[in-house]
């Protein structure tokens, strides 16, 4: 991900531009391919946008643009708004919103002129303060306007750079680290998704939250849907819903000219079991088998189910017939965690009870390949109760030893364990448990050792930092099939389903 600024101001005449320009020569010094990225064009459409409740949308088509921008840059300066308008309230706000969503770090330009050092000083703290409950990081002041010796005085009350002197920044551009908010995460589904609509079914088709995600995945265009259930029943809960199915494909499978063939496979397939059509005709009875098949018959690219069946009904088909990868020893599972302002990977959470060194190790590999799959830059923390060689136990053992296997199969990945939830997280306890170490303080995928605490730690983070939760999607299968929560929203159905849609592009080797 290309490093990026973020330069914004708060009123007009502030030297933004002298900022912008003095620091993009710092960056060219330091980037091979820098760009210099404008995120709003004009005040009057998006004032537009937000007035006509379309704030959903004004953000997409910056994040678009953003993401062109990045596409070939190794470092993208951006310059918020020139203060032109009519309010500059509003462009604060829409400044800030901007910054929070494509999460990047941000400079302010602030002129000094007729304030006294006292005053700078408050105005600079307030806007980090705002900055900090946006979880955006203020890196520096270029500050205009004042005597060197005032300048000299605010600037001894920050730690960052507070100066009128661009060469004085080149200290924070290693520090432009951007990351992949939830809002940048879920576009950057959506749009992948979009390119190459891939057949998703659902075979839980007549509940509510499954037609509407259905009709928000065909306006969106995110995927082909096949719909699971009884049509007439299907299209008349869409239309009390006020939704529209129009567009699905919609299959009832007992009544399905595939019935009988789906069933002599699903015979041939499991007949050293003992399995007789008849029992056969059983399984195609039930959605979850009847969807299972239809991929196996390549009639689908992948399956999302769940929100009405336990994830073992969900799974246990595709571990009968569509089974593992040829490079997979083992199916386990992965949950994006979407905090306030980035993403976080963790598995196994859902799948192995007790994984043993090897397993483990696999899924550490794996859950950070899927991260890396996403746009998010895997460093994995293996989690123990221990940190380092502080602690012993059987657990712990486990986890060091899944950690050298891990190292061993990937070898270029950032991968640290034991170590405990507070030293992969925060930056100060991990200096004093694991100084210098390149996961610890900054982990954003993360490994657990059996499922009890796996299924616990996701939870609990989802719920005390009311986080959205993305899984358990399913990894090691030929092809992809993933589960809901049974407690899951339509937006978390549309962001599975385009997840499910991208692993299947990347099966048919379309990303």
């Amino acid at each position: 991900m290309a490093r990026t600024l973020f330069v914004t101001a708060l009123a007009a005449k502030s030297g933004k531009a002298e900022a912008v320009a003095g620091l993009m020569d710092l960056v060219k010094g330091s980037a091979k391919a820098p760009a210099l990225f404008r995120p709003v064009s004009s005040l009057d459409t998006a004032l537009e946008c937000i007035n006509g409740g379309r704030s959903n949308e004004l953000i997409d088509s910056v994040l678009a643009a953003y993401k062109d921008a990045a596409a070939n840059a190794d470092f993208v300066l951006c310059e918020g708004t020139d203060f032109t308008g009519r309010s500059a309230a509003f462009e604060n706000a829409l400044n800030a919103c901007l910054v929070s969503n494509m999460g990047a770090p941000v400079v302010l330009a602030l002129s000094g002129e007729d304030c006294s050092a006292v005053e700078v000083a408050a105005t600079i703290i307030t806007f980090r303060n705002q900055m900090k409950d946006m979880c955006v990081e203020l890196l520096g002041v270029f500050l205009s306007g004042m005597s060197a010796e005032d300048e000299k005085a605010v600037a001894a009350g920050f730690s960052f750079p507070v100066s009128s002197r661009a060469e004085d920044f080149a200290s924070i551009l290693d520090k432009c680290e951007g990351h992949v908010t939830p809002r940048l995460f879920e576009f950057g589904l959506i749009e992948q998704a979009q390119k190459h609509p891939m057949r998703i079914v659902l075979p839980e088709g007549e509940e509510d939250r499954l037609i509407k995600a259905a009709a928000i995945l065909i306006q969106r265009k995110v995927a082909s849907i096949i719909l699971l259930g009884n049509p007439e029943k299907i299209h008349a809960r869409a239309a009390e819903l006020s939704v529209s199915v129009e567009g699905a494909e919609i299959i009832d499978p007992v009544t399905s000219p595939d019935f009988e063939d789906f069933a002599e496979t699903y015979a041939q397939l499991r007949a050293k079991k003992g399995v007789t059509i008849e029992q056969a005709r059983e399984k195609m009875a039930d959605n979850t088998y009847y969807g299972t098949m239809m991929i196996y018959k390549e009639k689908a690219d992948g399956m999302v189910s769940g929100a009405v069946n336990t994830t073992a009904h969900t799974v246990r088909p595709a571990l009968e017939f569509i089974k593992t990868k040829p490079t997979a020893s083992i199916v386990s599972s992965a949950f994006f965690v979407c905090l306030k302002d980035r993403v976080n990977t963790y598995g196994d959470c859902a799948i192995n009870l007790d994984p043993d060194a090897e397993q483990l190790a696999t899924i550490a590999v794996t859950t950070a390949e899927t991260a890396a799959a996403f746009g998010l830059e895997p460093r994995v923390a293996m989690l123990s109760y221990s940190t380092g060689n502080s602690g012993k136990g059987p657990t712990v053992d486990k986890v060091k030893e899944a950690t050298r296997l891990a190292r061993e199969k990937a070898p270029d990945m950032l991968i640290t364990g034991p170590i405990q939830y507070d030293a992969a997280v925060d930056a100060a306890t991990a200096k004093t448990k694991l100084p210098g170490d390149p996961v610890a303080g900054r982990a954003s995928v993360f490994i657990v050792p059996d499922i009890n605490t796996g299924n616990n730690l996701y939870k609990a983070v989802q719920r005390s930092a009311n986080a959205i939760a993305i899984g358990p999607v399913l990894q090691g299968l030929r092809k992809p099939v993933n589960d809901l929560s049974r407690g899951c929203t339509v937006p978390d159905i549309v962001n599975t389903v385009a997840i499910t849609a991208i692993q299947a592009q990347a099966e048919k080797g379309l990303n």
